[in-house]
């Protein structure tokens, strides 16, 4: 019979094992291989079924077996060990503690800010640590030799006296820093992939929230997550006999999970409002998950205060319609900072200084911001301002269609007197959202532009991401190229702890550098070994559930080999990632997995989002061609794939296989994973593999993305490119063996992937780039912009707004010095500029005239620009123009040129680009410029 209600009942342990709950509780468990193993210490076959879940295993160990753990000295003292070193990595000062600590004795440290220029010229993300900068805790040192998870930074910062394991809600581990570092940084994602015990994840994006989270714990980077708690997660994925996909919703119980409940100070749980059209209230409770030293807070409106569809909002991940969505994204935005405002107050914890936004999903946090300004006294463009002062956004697609766009009047009638943040007009809202560009649609709110408008700093996630950012969201900015567009990059990372195999962290600290060719060997087919196991045993599984009888399956028992080449293939499946490409000419792709003498094999897992029926049935075209008996060893499909099967799937593979179309995957961190278990990279040179990609780490599929060539003719051509690098190079260079028997060119670029390009993939290098680019310079300007700031610039951006169109470049003249015969200029001469421009109301300190120089090509574009500032030399004539004049050194030969630009100034200004607005020569004024040097 169905139980008509269901509830937990969590254990009691015995005195003794209490630290078990303080471990189990904290999600470093997951990331940390002596808590694990304790953990399982207590019942191995309980911990296989838990799926490694301590929540799910105390919950389930008999009453006698804790009785005698209780009694076990030898268990006890590791247990005590465990809750020691949690302690230490809980309260110990860390990289983040030891950069204030250095600030505080020195002065604060001069960090870069949004570059001033040109964000296509941002910092490498390859770049060096700062000298005297501690490293990053789950950065492996130059050798190859990974650093433990919980290395503390080096002595000299005392460790605060009162620090104890918390057993409410973590203390806080860092004071307000008086440092130019934040306090405190809020990251706002609609997902976060931290284990597989807390399934609030889809792909990419969460996951990437997730390491975010681990590494700035270990980095001890005051960092506090906030989501929501879906509870049906994502869904499971299964296949019909026919290869169809299958989606199911698994209920998930909070009480099962390894989160608690916020409550007041008397013990009544925190609820969080929201009123929604028509007064109605919608309510949310918030739970705490704790990840290492973040704490996660996570909404939920499974609350018996609600009505049935409200209710319903936070049910699925991704899921139900526009307003569902909508729903979904205001208690995220809105909902989130309350309940950080409420946590802060209970706890104690730094009011966060720097919101960072991971997508749009989560922009209306900045204008619950505003509404706390407006509250306080401020107008809206005062707090406007000092809102985008303190806030990042990062954007993770280059694809439009992946940005939520609601309709106009659905949003207008969620905001206003009788629904939410009735103190601000509806008008302003929507203007923050509108597509106010060439070929935007007028009557849709986007939320990726919402998050550009409210944030004074954004980045993309890898360089080319960058810059197809900046191309795509130009039209918000009118009149400067793309490369001026105030979007810089931080190419993604991810957490080491995590995504190495224990194998390969335990050799690490023999240095991979030094390891014999066959023990390199050896560790690989290890690796390659334990996936076969699992891939058999999932295989299995997947069949029993399509309806396969066990007499009809005894063939999986023959699926892949150890001692065979392994290619790995796992992601969601949007169309641009093209996972049916390697299906392009089957009958070649057969031959490869079918090869006498240099067989391939190839592993495959991906889940299509529930509504995408073209995803689905790419699914549908690869099941059944593994389902051909002739291949069905060589070549598999693997369902539900999720953070269980990639920790065992990344590090079992040779050659991790990535062919989307370019520029349209951002980074694409599943390589990276593959890479730091020492698997080779095939992929297309888009996302983070262009940014890195060298001979040593694996293959460039070439690609054919011109404008005249049509998908199917593109397609065709990047599948024989594939097939091409896979006869010709990559299974020669696997199956070539010297007569030791071993591959050693093949070892030789696993270990070059290991000790080079492992140190670069890091989360750790990617939230200390966070921290010192995009969170302390966020965190500099909202201390400079207070609401008396914030008034005085929002008032004259409006001054200038309305005198701009005034503003105009009258006349420019160039001399050549010295003089050149025709006219002609050589290397080494110079321009002298004189520039009449009209200011109207403005004066000469509201803008800087600047001169633009530099290579042009064959439509006068001007590449690689410089830019000199003119001066004014002339007060206003009768017609109101000044004249500005500079020198222009010409240092470079070939075709050259120029132009002179106005654009607004402030000191409290991010960019130059921030206002939007620029003045330019017209053909008039110009034909006094000459073209020089062509």
């Amino acid at each position: 019979m169905k139980a008509i209600r269901r509830f937990s009942v969590r254990p009691v342990l015995p005195e003794p094992l209490r630290p078990l709950n303080r471990l189990a509780r904290n999600l470093r468990w997951s990331w940390h291989p002596e808590t694990r193993e304790l953990f399982e210490s207590v019942d191995p076959e309980g911990w296989r079924e838990s799926g490694g879940d301590p929540v799910r295993l105390l919950g389930a160990v008999p009453l006698s077996r804790l009785a005698d753990l209780a009694e076990d000295r030898s268990f006890l003292r590791r247990l005590t060990a465990a809750a020691d070193d949690l302690h230490d990595y809980l309260t110990g000062p860390r990289w983040y503690q030891g950069r204030v600590a250095a600030e505080d004795r020195a002065g604060p440290t001069p960090v870069e800010p949004v570059p001033t220029v040109s964000p296509g010229a941002s910092v490498r993300s390859d770049a060096p640590v700062p000298s005297g900068a501690p490293v990053p805790s789950d950065e492996p040192v130059p050798s190859g030799v990974p650093v433990p998870s919980d290395a503390s930074v080096p002595p000299g910062v005392p460790v605060p006296s009162d620090a104890s394991v918390p057993s409410g809600p973590p203390v806080p581990s860092v004071p307000p820093a008086p440092s130019g570092l934040p306090a405190a940084i809020a990251y706002f994602s609609p997902e976060f992939g931290i284990t597989a015990a807390l399934p609030q994840y889809s792909g990419g994006l969460g996951i990437l929230a997730g390491d975010h989270l681990k590494a700035a714990s270990d980095l001890g980077v005051p960092l506090m997550g906030v989501g929501l708690l879906y509870r049906h997660g994502y869904f499971r994925q299964s296949l019909s006999r026919d290869g169809w996909q299958q989606e199911h919703y698994p209920v998930l119980d909070p009480d099962e999970l390894p989160l608690t409940q916020l409550c007041e100070a008397d013990g009544r749980p925190v609820r969080i409002p929201l009123t929604l059209p028509g007064g109605r209230p919608l309510h949310a409770r918030v739970w705490q998950a704790r990840v290492g030293r973040v704490p996660l807070l996570l909404l939920d409106s499974d609350v018996e205060e609600n009505g049935h569809g409200e209710r319903e909002v936070t049910d699925r991940l991704y899921g139900g319609g526009s307003e569902h969505r909508l729903l979904q994204e205001m208690l995220l935005g809105i909902g989130g900072v309350r309940a950080l405002r409420a946590y802060c107050r209970l706890t104690g914890h730094p009011a966060p200084e720097v919101f960072h936004t991971n997508e749009g999903h989560a922009g209306f946090q900045g204008l619950e911001r505003i509404r706390e300004l407006i509250a306080d006294g401020a107008d809206f463009d005062a707090a406007h301002e000092a809102v985008r002062a303190g806030t990042v956004f990062t954007t993770h697609t280059p694809v439009p269609a992946g940005i939520d766009r609601f309709d106009r009047e659905l949003v207008a009638r969620h905001f206003g007197d009788d629904a939410e943040l009735p103190g601000i007009e509806v008008e302003r809202i929507l203007a923050l959202g509108m597509e106010t560009y060439p070929d935007g649609e007028p009557n849709l709110f986007n939320m990726a532009v919402m998050g550009l408008r409210l944030a004074q700093r954004a980045n993309g996630v890898s360089t080319l991401h960058g810059r197809v950012s900046r191309e795509m969201f130009a039209g918000l900015w009118p009149g400067f190229d793309p490369e001026e567009v105030p979007i810089t990059s931080v190419t993604n990372g991810v957490h080491a702890p995590t995504w190495t195999a224990p194998e390969v962290t335990r050799l690490g600290a023999r240095q991979f550098g030094h390891l014999g060719d066959s023990e390199l060997w050896e560790l690989r087919r290890t690796l390659r070994k334990r996936l076969v196991a699992e891939v058999r045993q999932r295989l299995y599984a997947s069949w029993r559930q399509r309806g396969a009888g066990t007499a009809e399956l005894g063939w999986i028992d023959g699926v892949l080999d150890p001692d065979v080449l392994t290619i790995g293939f796992a992601r969601r499946v949007p169309s641009y990632k093209r996972l049916t490409l390697m299906l392009r000419d089957q009958d070649r792709l057969m031959e490869l997995l079918l090869h006498s003498e240099r067989p391939v094999q190839i592993v495959v897992a991906g889940k299509a989002h529930p509504a995408d029926d073209g995803g689905k049935r790419l699914v549908q075209e690869l099941v059944r061609f593994a389902d051909d008996p002739r291949v069905r060893h060589r070549l598999v499909f693997l369902p539900d794939y999720g953070m269980g099967m990639a920790q065992n799937l990344y590090p079992g593979c040779d050659v991790w296989l990535n062919n989307p179309l370019r520029p349209l995957e951002a980074c694409g961190t599943s390589g990276m994973k593959a890479a730091l278990n020492g698997c080779l990279n095939l992929s297309v040179l888009d996302g983070w593999w262009d940014e890195w990609y060298e001979p040593d780490f694996g293959w460039a599929i070439p690609t054919a993305d011109g404008d005249a060539i049509g998908e199917t003719r593109r397609d065709d051509l990047e599948a024989a490119a594939l097939y091409d690098l896979l006869e010709q190079r990559v299974a020669p260079r696997f199956y070539d063996r010297g007569l030791d028997g071993l591959p050693s060119r093949w070892i030789a670029m696993v270990r070059r992937t290991l000790t080079t390009l492992g140190p670069k993939v890091l989360a750790g290098r990617m939230v200390r780039e966070y921290v010192e680019r995009l969170y302390a310079p966020a965190a500099r300007s909202h201390r400079a912009l207070n609401l008396e700031a914030a008034a005085e610039l929002a008032t004259w951006k409006a001054r200038i707004r309305a005198a701009w169109p005034d503003v105009a470049v009258d006349h420019v003249e160039a001399h050549l010095t010295p003089p050149a015969p025709g006219g002609a200029a050589e290397l080494g001469s110079t321009l002298s500029l004189r520039v009449r421009v009209r200011l109207g109301a403005l004066d000469p300190a509201d803008v800087e005239v600047q001169a633009v120089a530099g290579r042009v090509d064959d439509t006068d574009r001007i590449t690689d620009a410089t830019h000199v500032p003119l001066k004014p030399t002339a007060g206003p004539d009768l017609e109101g123009s000044r004249l500005y004049e500079a020198p222009l050194a010409l240092n470079r030969t070939g075709p050259f040129g120029y132009t002179i630009r106005v654009l607004p100034t402030h000191p409290l200004l991010s960019h130059p680009a921030e206002p939007g607005l620029i003045a330019i020569p017209s053909e008039t004024a110009s034909e006094a410029a000459g073209v020089l040097m062509r």
